[in-house]
């Protein structure tokens, strides 16, 4: 009976254990998307691994890669509540010090609807943080859920 126990502990322990990390990982993105709609550029780059990699796939098909303080230092241009991107979470995976997360997306500018796509996030986790190691994202102005 006591093995049966301990061995439940355990389990259970463990679910709650990684239950937790979902929740965490969830926080890291949104962090990032509250840091746009409050023009934070702190929080902005406190989401992201020293070496991370952003990209977008254009309308021809290209992949154009930004670096994040360039994409940090557009974000410092707004005002609060000028860049609104409201996000859903489709699917986060993940395994060990690694998750992805899958987020459709609609973006507004000043409160108005400019595209959507989907974001695709790969993070890494680091000295007990979990941080934005790569962002690439799909936009699009056709074929939005509004």
């Amino acid at each position: 009976m006591k093995i049966l126990f301990a061995f439940l502990l355990f389990v259970s322990s463990q679910i709650f254990c990684q239950k937790a990390e979902y929740v965490v990982i969830r926080e890291t993105v949104e962090k990032l998307f509250t840091g746009m709609k409050n023009a934070d550029t702190v929080m902005i780059k406190s989401v992201f691994a020293e070496n991370a990699i952003l990209q977008t796939i254009t309308k021809n098909n290209t992949v154009k890669t930004e670096n994040v303080q360039d994409f940090v230092n557009s974000i410092s241009q707004f005002s609060a509540n000028d860049a609104n991107e409201k996000i859903t979470f489709e699917a986060i995976h993940l395994d060990g010090n690694l998750a992805s997360v899958f987020t459709p997306y609609e973006f507004y500018y000043k409160g108005k609807f400019s595209h959507c796509g989907a974001n695709s996030f790969q993070l890494v986790k680091q000295n007990d943080t979990w941080k934005i190691q790569y962002l690439i994202d799909t936009r699009r102005k056709e074929n939005c859920q509004k």
